[in-house]
């Protein structure tokens, strides 16, 4: 693959079960998922909106499946049995870090944060089985025609033979707003009239304008769409975006539990909501609910418990750099099928 291996990835993760936010803390019935506090309200920037800045990395959700085991039924919570299981399994892959240092090797073990034992079923509260909705028929014939080295049994003749992600530009919207097995930073910053998410994946910026100008023309798309936001209630933003332009996939692999050939069209129809409320000086719930009637048959929302670490080190993404994988992958597949006898241009 094209993506590189950065300096976080080399440091030490502690993992433990860490007392969950506020916001996900299960009560007796596992299948209700509690309502966002709203009584918090924080302090105020300079020039009067709610002061949300400061680093809010969300690698240690990863070990979160984004999609629910449907054995789990409308569990948005895992029994204690479940727990133990969960936190067995996670605990033993993290382990990997240290059996690969006392074997002086580097592997898997240094690639993949882990993340840490949650007791939510999914990231998905909605539809309730915690799975994403069924696509429709359109969705369907757009997923049999993306591209990219993650879909199994393809060949690869030029670089649309790949998906956006696999050539270090982007990895779209709203994939690059879900946590992922590596480079999970996330930083807020704001000035007067403005938000900005500085995403470590791919080093890119989410520019949010919320001073209540119209957004662009609908024929102008970007990979991370037109977004528009305003505050509410003293604790809340809101986050509409669209102008999305179609290839990146709406879902990504590395996000656990999601498909697995990043094949997620997305469609001109395709439209985001996204609510960031603080509910305390160090925890923020991102709630994201994606529409696009093209590709689904219902909307789907995921819910993430966001908690402050200011210390968290963004590094360069240079997912460029040496890189040769794109060219290799179309040199090796040509000459495998010279091999088996299919010629070529």
């Amino acid at each position: 693959m094209t993506l590189k291996l950065n300096a976080f990835m080399l440091a030490t993760v502690a993992w433990f079960a860490a007392p969950m936010a506020p916001a996900q803390k299960p009560g007796t019935d596992l299948s209700a998922i509690p309502p966002i506090p709203t009584a918090y309200h924080p302090a105020r920037t300079a020039w009067g909106d709610p002061d949300l800045r400061g680093g809010w990395p969300i690698d240690f959700l990863n070990g979160t499946p984004m999609q629910r085991d449907p054995k789990q039924g409308t569990h948005m919570f895992l029994s204690d049995a479940e727990f133990a299981e969960r936190s067995q399994k996670v605990n033993a892959a993290a382990a990997r870090y240290n059996k690969e240092e006392l074997g002086d090797k580097l592997g898997q073990g240094h690639w993949v944060e882990m993340g840490e034992p949650s007791r939510r079923t999914s990231l998905l509260i909605a539809p309730a089985d915690g799975r994403l909705p069924a696509m429709t028929d359109e969705g369907l014939r757009r997923k049999a025609l993306m591209r990219s080295s993650w879909r199994k049994g393809q060949s690869y003749d030029w670089v649309d033979d790949f998906d956006s992600w696999d050539r270090c530009i982007t990895r779209g919207m709203p994939a690059s707003m879900l946590p992922m097995q590596y480079n999970n930073g996330i930083r807020i910053f704001q000035a007067p009239g403005l938000v900005a998410l500085q995403l470590e994946m791919i080093h890119e910026v989410r520019i949010i304008p919320v001073d209540g100008k119209a957004g662009l023309p609908n024929q102008i798309r970007n990979w991370m769409g037109e977004s528009r936001g305003h505050w509410e209630n003293g604790n809340t933003l809101v986050v509409e975006t669209t102008n999305l332009k179609a290839g990146p996939s709406a879902t990504n692999i590395v996000t656990t539990g999601s498909p697995p050939e990043n094949d997620t069209p997305i469609s001109d129809r395709a439209h985001i909501l996204e609510r960031f409320t603080m509910i305390g000086p160090n925890s923020i719930v991102y709630e994201m609910t994606y529409t696009d009637p093209i590709v689904f048959t219902a909307p789907w929302t995921v819910r993430l418990d966001w908690r402050r670490n200011d210390g968290y080190g963004i590094f360069e993404y240079a997912c460029h750099e040496g890189d040769v994988q794109i060219r290799n992958y179309i040199s090796a597949s040509r000459a495998q099928r010279a091999k088996e006898g299919e010629k070529h241009p």
